[in-house]
């Protein structure tokens, strides 16, 4: 199993989602890397990504 490391979210008027974005950026880069090495489309991969974050936005926006 995987850990990850997160630092907290900015304290203040820190732009939570671009440090958020920084943090999680190499780990998708890792994880896009290894699939194109198995064969994958860099642009399936990621088009892959930007669906399943959608949808994780969308169910969650039913509980709030």
């Amino acid at each position: 199993m995987m850990t990850f490391n997160f630092e907290g979210p900015p304290v203040g008027d820190g732009d939570a989602p671009a440090d958020c974005q920084d943090q999680l950026l190499p780990l998708v880069d890792e994880i896009v890397q290894a699939a194109v090495a198995a064969g994958w489309k860099r642009d399936d991969v990621l088009l892959a990504f930007v669906e399943l974050a959608w949808d994780l936005y969308e169910n969650r926006r039913g509980d709030l």
